[in-house]
């Protein structure tokens, strides 16, 4: 996990070029997206935190964006429905 607030628009745009960044997301939303994504070029750059992979999001507890990552926003709202029910 990377902090926007961290990096200069140099480093960043090198990594993403580079294939070391792939997706963005919102720290205190806890949401996870692709990189195109309208609502991530929204939030603010003190928010923002940047993925190399869609694993590493999951593992610091980030959730799919419901816009970009529609399929996985589902399933990873039915799964945590199930959680919710017990």
């Amino acid at each position: 996990m990377e902090w926007h607030k961290n990096i200069t628009d140099a480093s960043l745009h090198a990594k993403i070029r580079a294939g070391e960044i792939h997706f963005g997301g919102n720290e205190k939303l806890k949401i996870y997206g692709l990189l195109c994504c309208i609502s991530g070029k929204r939030m603010k750059r003190e928010n923002r935190v940047f993925f190399s992979t869609e694993q590493e999001a999951l593992k610091h507890q980030y959730r799919p964006c419901g816009h970009c990552l529609k399929a996985n926003y589902v399933e990873w709202k039915e799964e945590n429905k199930r959680f919710d029910k017990v």
